[in-house]
């Protein structure tokens, strides 16, 4: 009876922890939704409006050690309480900001909301790779990102039904700033989204409270200070890691970012903000499609040749867009999603098999990593502000070329084992 009982549990904890992953992928991918509605509703620059995303992947870099001791220290399942309990602050923050109708105020919440996804971010990534054998970690984790791939495929369709279809507004031009009724009536349509998820998000905290003694994976034990743990990028192999996670946010940010704008251009589809925002779904419903399948195919595939594969896929994919126009560049970005499936799960696996017990402590580095989601997307809008948003696809077109060689790289590892520093 006690043996079924934890059998039980079990299940219940491990299909809570993947809708952790649903959740987290619906959160950040609804912030894209905000990006044409913002540009409009405050007459922003690409430039400008990418503050979004620096605020938001700035919770990244500045949260990330923080959560890794908070989850040395608690634990995974009390780290995942808290960090429900601040990704659910951060939602309700949106309300004052748009009954202010204060755009500093949006960059405050998403700062916010980021802090607590950068909890779960380093809780439930070592969490899932724990839950099983070391051999399927590749394939755990992919297949964990998987459902999180479903929140980001969702969160468009959402996004625009509830965000952007309210604003008959052009999100692809930056003239004149709504006033009076409308602009209230388009920052208060961003309080609903925002206010149930936070009610969800707190209803999902409680029944991880409810579970908080049940006997979970033990965590690493603190190494000493946060600060030291940056003794592990003397592992060359992790540190190409952190470098890929890096950029490989950075691109897949950037792409989701313009996306709506791109397939509004009159080259392109030109197409009003709602439809692109669905369409958007696409993207993100690629690497969701992605991901199920290769959760399958790694257990069969080197990861680093599937990784190469991909990064290369998405390199040629962002070049043909950007030098052609009409239906084949619309569908040639949205295809990238698919590429983008299995990158950053391998990624991440690769770079924390090799460090042992400082698992917990390299998934607070990795989790840092995930700053690119806020520098490169500022580079893409410079880029687009001043040579227009095609060209500005070169930049995570670049970024998948250095993913692509850090694959190459690890088959050469792999195949040649090399003496490396220690990682503290």
């Amino acid at each position: 009876m006690v043996a079924t009982h934890k059998a039980v549990l079990g299940r219940a904890l491990a299909s809570m922890v993947v809708f952790l992953f649903f959740a987290r992928g619906f959160c950040t991918v609804l912030i894209e939704a905000l990006v044409p509605k913002l540009k409009s509703t405050f007459a922003l620059s690409y430039a400008e409006v990418m503050l979004t995303q620096l605020c938001f992947f700035l919770g990244y870099f500045f949260l990330s050690l923080p959560a890794a001791s908070i989850l040395a220290r608690l634990g995974y399942l009390h780290a995942i309480i808290v960090g429900l309990a601040v990704m659910a602050v951060g939602c309700l923050v949106f309300c004052p900001a748009a009954l202010l109708q204060y755009y500093p105020g949006f960059l405050i919440a998403l700062f916010v909301v980021a802090a607590g996804i950068t909890i779960l971010q380093v809780a439930t990534n070592p969490l899932i790779s724990a839950l099983g054998s070391a051999r399927s970690s590749h394939s755990r984790l992919t297949l964990a990102h998987a459902f999180n791939s479903v929140g980001t495929t969702i969160a468009p369709i959402v996004g625009a039904w509830l965000i952007l279809n309210s604003d008959r507004r052009n999100y692809g031009t930056s003239t004149g700033i709504p006033t009076g009724i409308n602009r209230i009536g388009e920052v208060h349509s961003l309080q609903l989204p925002f206010l149930a998820i936070a009610i969800t998000l707190a209803l999902v905290g409680i029944l991880f409270w409810l579970i908080r003694d049940y006997p979970a994976p033990k965590t690493s034990p603190l190494n000493g200070r946060p600060i030291s743990w940056f003794g592990l990028l003397r592992n060359h192999r992790f540190c190409l890691g952190a470098v890929s996670i890096f950029l490989y946010v950075g691109a897949e940010v950037s792409i989701g970012s313009i996306l709506i704008n791109y397939l509004m251009l009159d080259s392109v589809l030109a197409i009003s903000a709602s439809v692109a925002g669905q369409l958007a779904s696409l993207y993100w419903g690629g690497a969701m499609c992605g991901r199920f399948l290769g959760a399958v195919v790694l257990r069969v595939v080197a990861p680093n040749l599937a990784l190469v594969c991909c990064a290369v896929g998405a390199t040629l994919l962002a070049a043909v867009s950007a030098m052609t126009a009409g239906g084949l560049a619309a569908t040639a970005v949205i295809a990238i999603g698919l590429c983008n499936s299995i990158m950053f799960p391998t990624i991440f696996a690769m770079a924390l098999e090799d460090l042992g017990n400082h698992r917990s402590q390299g998934s607070g580095i990795l989790s840092m990593a995930i700053v690119g989601g806020a520098l490169v997307p500022i580079v893409t809008g410079v880029v687009a502000d001043h040579h227009g948003l095609a060209y500005a696809l070169f930049v995570p077109a670049a970024c998948y070329v250095w993913i692509a060689s850090y694959g190459s790289y690890r088959r050469r590892t792999l195949l040649h084992p090399i003496e490396d520093i220690e990682p503290i």
